[in-house]
């Protein structure tokens, strides 16, 4: 089992969501631990889930947060569901260790 929603992909990393669209805001909320003993990141959105605008937004989101163009975010699966797997292409290395660095400073406070 991953100790965290970000594994290893042959063209990248796969990251593994929660969005929750209609939300007041756009935010990243965190990682959560899931029923299954998975670990998410959790993905606020004000965008309705219609026409895949709140999976766009997702990607804006996380794109702008993490400094990553737009073109490398794809939906691998869920696209219709609040739980999906987010394939970001780049260096599988590299960007693992970019997100989790995010992800620590990010829970610290």
């Amino acid at each position: 089992m991953s100790s965290g929603p970000v594994t290893p992909a042959p063209d990248g990393v796969r990251l593994a969501v929660r969005v929750t669209p209609g939300s007041p805001r756009n935010a990243i909320a965190g990682v959560a631990d899931e029923a299954d003993g998975s670990r998410i990141l959790k993905v606020q959105v004000t965008a309705v889930p219609e026409g895949g605008k709140a999976n766009a937004a997702a990607i804006k989101l996380l794109a702008k947060t993490w400094k990553l163009p737009r073109g490398a975010f794809r939906i691998a699966s869920g696209d219709t569901s609040r739980r999906k797997v987010i394939e970001i292409a780049g260096a599988p290395d590299e960007l693992a260790a970019r997100l989790k660095e995010w992800m620590e400073t990010a829970s610290d406070g």
